[in-house]
């Protein structure tokens, strides 16, 4: 092994930066050279990137966001868009790559897997739903920046005894919503995976009241059923019934930015060292990630096109505590 490849693709997720960092001098170590994939499986595709250095690695692991870039490229779904990619990794002689992302990435990386490319895929998601690993990298720093605003968001409830309702990412999963709703105590969670109405809503929101308490937040995944514009169009359609209004804060992709937490940038590098190790055993066609404390690593066969479900347990002890 000469030359490796490595790119980020899908969302970003902070730590990203941390992870490539890792992949780069890792391989070094190992006399490899590292070609940094430029805008995704879209760079992929055109051979846009340049060889990283270790220098050019410097500086950059307390940084959001990825130093390559990530876009979406329809393309590479196709056969010709695949023939081109693998024809652009012949060119710049890469003998493996490395895919930091999330399931639509790692769909990507089991496609040239299953053409015979040598591919290591890394956990790399803030909605955290990857099957083969417990927790992917950035979550931790959205979860933190989801709290920072439902305690922000607390203050100003509880000095004007208003109702808030705070939406955060996650649209095919509630993870996100679940344990920022659980951490900040608010006092409902609605996620994708459990059906919440409106008027669920408005019950827990005026037990609140009920029960002395001076503000009142309720914490939704975006994918909900009944998001933050939804729930908001509701309340103020029946705010004569029900009494109150509700005023919501969409956080969106502030989750995303922002520098990485200290555990992020741990478990990016140490996926990222382990994406390497997979491949110095010529360990290929898996996907890195966190399992049980230990890096190890899972077919992507067995993960692509499958959604980690939520903790059954966490959803009833939130309702517990919400009381």
């Amino acid at each position: 092994m000469k030359t490796i490849g490595v790119l980020t693709s899908g969302g970003d997720a902070p730590g990203m930066n941390a992870c490539i960092r890792a992949v780069v001098r890792t391989s070094l170590s190992h006399g490899w050279n590292v070609f940094g994939v430029r805008h995704g499986y879209a760079g992929l595709i055109t051979g846009e990137g340049a060889i990283l250095s270790s220098r050019e690695v410097s500086g950059i692991i307390q940084q959001g966001g990825t130093i390559l870039g990530s876009a979406r490229c329809p393309e590479f779904k196709t056969q010709d868009g695949l023939q081109k990619a693998l024809r652009k990794l012949h060119q710049h002689q890469i003998e493996a790559l490395v895919v930091i992302g999330g399931n639509g990435s790692q769909a990507g990386a089991l496609a040239l897997a299953r053409m015979g490319f040598p591919v290591v895929g890394v956990a790399s998601t803030i909605d955290n739903d990857l099957v083969g690993s417990d927790i992917t990298i950035g979550v931790d720093s959205a979860l933190n920046i989801a709290l920072e605003a439902i305690d922000r968001l607390k203050v100003t409830a509880s000095s004007h005894q208003r109702a808030f309702l705070v939406e955060v990412m996650g649209r095919d999963s509630g993870y996100l919503a679940l344990m920022a709703g659980i951490a900040g105590g608010a006092e409902l969670i609605s996620i994708p995976e459990i059906e919440t109405t409106p008027e669920d809503v408005a019950q827990a929101l005026r037990a609140s009241y009920e029960h002395g308490k001076a503000h009142a937040i309720a914490v939704v995944a975006e994918g909900a059923r009944y998001n933050a514009e939804a729930l908001v169009a509701y309340f103020r359609d029946h705010q004569e019934r029900l009494g109150f209004d509700l005023r919501a804060t969409t956080l969106g992709h502030v989750q995303r930015g922002g520098s990485p937490t200290a555990y992020d940038r741990l478990l990016a590098t140490r996926l990222g060292a382990g994406a390497v190790a997979a491949l110095v055993r010529e360990e290929h066609g898996v996907l890195v990630g966190m399992v049980h404390g230990r890096v190890q690593t899972t077919p992507l066969a067995d993960i692509v096109g499958k959604l980690k479900p939520i903790d059954p347990e966490l959803f009833a002890l939130a309702q517990v505590l919400d009381r």
